[in-house]
């Protein structure tokens, strides 16, 4: 179970406090600055804040004061302190992924951010942008959310008309415009063997991140569940009970064996 919850927090204009000399404040200085954040000493109208004091007993005193004032503090090389952490960052405006380690190892981080940056196309954000301005389109070719939902996973899968590794959004305007409909509602059955959500196939982790509908069996770990999309309508049933199709796609998890 992971104890953080990832945000995307918008600082663009916004005060934010930074205590501290020397190359750790420079760099999260640039950090801030890069997401139009303001930094200053002065914790009026901040939110938050980053320390990068080396003395120990200056750096908490520093912690214990802003936190006081109601501000999340991050202190440098200090994961005790940290209300929150920075991920390593990788951009293709306006898509960002976040790495983050929970300050365990930022090298770690670092060296999965650089994998990343090889494997992703530059033209990721021009996909992003082309979706966006496609909404109203996407919104009258499938009124029905869930019917949006399904053709959308099924073009952004590997090997669709608009695979992330390989479409630019040029593609998007004529993929809204094809014919043809999105899949019909389904219910697909996967025997869980293990409660390690490791041991799931590729194929059953995609079904997992593409159901509408979640229905399990007692038994079923709770790790395999969270590979589930968070905003799929999850529903317990007893053992062998045959569950009908409904709208969209209907996955039951049952324990194997």
């Amino acid at each position: 179970m992971i104890d953080t919850l990832p945000l995307f927090h918008r600082i663009a204009g916004q005060p934010i406090v930074l205590l501290g000399e020397g190359e750790a404040a420079e760099a999260k200085r640039r950090l801030i600055e890069r997401a139009g954040g303001i930094p200053t000493t002065d914790p009026s109208g901040a939110r938050l804040a980053f320390i990068a004091i080396e003395d120990e007993a200056e750096a908490r005193a520093a912690v214990e004061r802003l936190r006081g004032l109601g501000l999340l503090v991050n202190c440098v090389d200090r994961p005790a302190l940290c209300d929150f952490t920075t991920p390593a960052i990788v951009e293709r405006n306006p898509v960002l992924i976040a790495i983050g380690t929970g300050g365990a190892s930022a090298g770690l981080a670092k060296a999965l951010r650089l994998r990343l940056e090889a494997l992703l196309p530059p033209g990721l954000g021009g996909l992003a942008g082309a979706l966006k301005a496609a909404r109203g389109a996407l919104r009258t070719r499938w009124p029905d959310a869930a019917d949006r939902r399904r053709a959308l996973d099924g073009a952004l899968a590997p090997g669709g008309a608009l695979d992330p590794l390989a479409a630019d959004g040029a593609q998007v305007a004529a993929w809204v415009a094809q014919d043809g409909d999105p899949a019909a509602p389904a219910v697909i059955e996967i025997a869980i063997a293990s409660a390690d959500p490791d041991d799931l196939t590729l194929r059953a982790a995609r079904w997992l991140g593409q159901a509408d509908v979640l229905a399990h069996e007692p038994g079923v770990a709770d790790a395999v569940l969270d590979r589930a999309r968070a905003d799929a309508v999850r529903c317990a049933i007893a053992v062998g009970t045959a569950v009908p199709v409904g709208g969209g796609l209907t996955v039951v998890l049952r324990r194997a064996g």
